[in-house]
């Protein structure tokens, strides 16, 4: 009982104490002062990362220039973030030295739990020094999870691929075995037509093609001349042609939408059938009245 009457008269006196205050308010004072300074540093080396590798991205691909920016703002976070802890802990009479000195034996021990991050870092580095993929890219990972979509960022321990349908998947690094680079090449469009088999194939592939420059003249995503290929089936009620367009990456799904409505339109224009099922039906005695109207029509 003693003992907490004590104890309880030293915290009193020590809270009545103006030095006590005064001390805790310097502390406080370097402690906010720390945050600041961070913040600070934080976002002058933001605009010293972007602007120096803005004007290198000229000489490299803009896409690998976002990925380094991306993985080296993150790089610097975490190394303002761990020296802020440690001087916070050291202002409020942590021994900074001894707990470094403990967090190495410590982190033997974690090491050993830690695999599978260590694994992460190394594959993400290399998928940033292999320029794999990068920002703004179109990729598809592991074809057994088929996740496709476009590149939002590429961190050393993951990566975040967004859906077309708007969900973000966050992948683990190791966890990256295959990867389906769609942008990295131009794209072609190709397209496959059917016509009757009546209609004249060469005035078909002349249609086409017509098309096909028209096309290249208005839409800046098109890259190479159009080829009619030629006959690419023959099928029971129709003949499929087929023709291709090199394009930017990734645009020949705009390209190819944009030649099968013009293609549609020229054939309608020139006469040309796309078959398509069609249903007749006969009705008892329609015969002889069909033979009727056109022997009256021959009469008149």
């Amino acid at each position: 009982m003693e003992t907490i009457q004590k104890t309880l008269a030293n915290l009193g006196a020590t809270l009545a104490s103006t030095e006590f205050w005064l001390g805790l308010g310097w502390i406080v004072f370097k402690i906010v002062l720390i945050l600041v300074a961070a913040k600070l540093v934080m976002n002058l080396g933001r605009v010293m990362i972007e602007r120096v590798l803005s004007h290198r991205t000229m000489r490299m691909d803009e896409r690998r220039g976002k990925t380094i920016i991306a993985l080296l703002l993150n790089v610097m976070r975490y190394v303002v973030y761990f020296l802020v802890v440690l001087m916070i802990l050291s202002n409020i009479g942590i021994n900074v030295t001894t707990l470094i000195a403990g967090a190495g034996v410590a982190g033997l021990a974690i090491g050993f739990g830690a695999q599978s991050l260590v694994k992460d870092v190394i594959t993400g580095f290399f998928i940033i020094f292999e320029d794999q993929f990068g920002v703004g890219d179109n990729v598809m990972i592991n074809t057994n999870l088929q996740i496709r979509g476009n590149v939002e960022e590429v961190g050393l321990r993951i990566s975040k691929v967004r859906a077309y349908t708007g969900e973000i998947h966050i992948i683990p690094n190791s966890q990256i075995q295959q990867v389906t680079n769609f942008s990295k090449t131009n794209s072609l469009a190709v397209v496959d037509v059917s016509v009757a088999y009546e209609e004249d194939l060469q005035k078909v592939f002349a249609v086409m093609k017509e098309v096909g420059h028209a096309v290249q003249a208005e839409n800046e995503n098109v890259l190479g001349d159009p080829q009619v290929l030629g006959v690419q089936m023959i099928g029971p009620h129709n003949v499929v042609v087929r023709m291709t367009m090199d394009c930017k990456p990734m645009e020949h799904y705009g390209v190819g939408r944009e030649l099968r409505q013009k293609i549609k339109e020229a054939f309608d224009r020139e006469g040309i059938e796309i078959p398509y099922p069609k249903q007749v039906a006969l009705f008892p005695g329609q015969s002889d009245m069909d033979e009727q109207k056109k022997a009256a029509a021959a009469g008149s």
